[in-house]
């Protein structure tokens, strides 16, 4: 007999890839099957994921995106996608259909209701996505990475956390070095697809600080393509060591070394920063739905964790402030790097294969 299957859709951007491949990685373990069903956005962020998922390409394209043709005709790519994946879901019978969000969840969430399999979604944020809040009364379950999570009158949610990939879990709880007279390791992280704003403001953040934190630094930056030139030109002015890339494939070993975060405040970067737990200035990105970036910060910033900048407070000056503050006391980053690893749930996807595996034997209705 073989193993059950389990078809994961997910895509858009790796907050909502990473938690799918964590995900991913635990049922293996447990003796699944799995399918990634995603696009080919989601496809960029998939090189993670273990090779015994499958990774089957589906029509979704967002509304909301593109020109006038492009919204036009997303409807019908989404309708295209829907069929497409009832044939394939007829064919496969995959035990359970776990959503992560993204328009190319549609396609296998519409799929599993037509076809009466156990489905739930998983909602990173603290405020619903809008694929998942279409779906959120039409799903088994509902898992919710950041707590309290804004649901619809009448929904209930479960907290698991959000799950994090093999790679940030082994190095949870990793041992924190406090700021001192010596190497200092800063990341700069702007969610999957970088950040204009830190790239506009932490390299003349960190040129400010005084000699005896900047002289010790040594920086990981991730940014945009088109950035990446004029900061890497900006650290080297100030004399900084740094490494600037669009993408980094080893941010769990970097989060593990560094003695200060600052990030965005996407629902994936704080459950890295939470597990392995680390001090972190979060700058959430403005424009997010819903704001809901800084109801993901509120946990970390709530439990003294975390030092909260919006963008429209950001400027060099006192992001340089703030950089100094937690550099400067090493016990202040020690109580940060504990608050931050308090509020941190490694077990997330241990949590989440449980959901699976109860759905499963409970078989689909409508």
């Amino acid at each position: 007999m073989s193993a059950p299957l389990l078809v994961i859709a997910a895509g858009g951007t790796g907050g909502h890839m990473f938690p799918a491949q964590a995900l991913a990685e635990t049922m293996l373990a447990r003796g699944w099957r799995v399918t990634l069903s995603t696009d080919a956005r989601g496809a960029r962020y998939a090189g993670g994921f273990p090779d015994a998922v499958t990774i089957q390409r589906v029509a979704a394209e967002s509304p909301a995106r593109g020109g006038v043709l492009s919204r036009v005709a997303a409807p019908f790519r989404l309708g295209a996608g829907v069929a497409a994946e009832i044939l394939r879901l007829r064919r496969d019978r995959p035990a359970v259909v776990a959503g992560f969000g993204g328009y190319p969840s549609f396609p296998a969430l519409s799929a599993a209701i037509a076809l009466r399999i156990p489905r739930m979604i998983h909602e990173q944020n603290g405020v619903l996505g809008k694929v998942n809040r279409l779906y959120v009364k039409r799903v088994h379950a509902l898992a919710c990475g950041t707590w309290p999570t804004d649901l619809p009158e009448g929904v209930e949610g479960m907290h698991v956390g959000n799950p994090v990939r093999a790679a940030v879990l082994e190095r949870s709880g990793a041992p924190y070095i406090p700021p001192g007279d010596y190497p200092m390791g800063l990341v700069a992280i702007g969610g999957s697809q970088g950040a204009r704003a830190l790239s506009d403001n932490v390299p003349a953040a960190v040129a400010a600080l005084p000699d005896a934190i900047r002289r010790n630094l040594r920086v990981s930056h991730q940014a945009r393509a088109e950035d990446v030139d004029r900061v890497v030109s900006a650290y080297a002015q100030a004399g900084v060591e740094a490494d600037v890339r669009p993408f980094f494939d080893d941010i769990p070993a970097r989060l593990a070394e560094a003695q200060l975060v600052i990030s965005r405040a996407g629902a994936s970067s704080i459950a890295d920063i939470s597990v392995i737990g680390r001090p972190s200035i979060l700058i959430p990105y403005p424009y997010a739905t819903q704001d809901h970036q800084t109801a993901n910060a509120r946990g970390l910033v709530e439990a003294g964790a975390a030092i909260l900048i919006p963008e429209s407070s950001l400027d060099v000056s006192a992001l340089s402030d703030q950089i100094a503050t937690v550099l400067g006391q090493p016990d202040g980053a020690l109580q940060m790097a504990r608050a931050a690893l308090d509020r941190g749930r490694p077990q997330a996807a241990e949590s989440l294969a449980q959901i699976v595996e109860a759905l499963a034997g409970q078989g689909g209705e409508a």
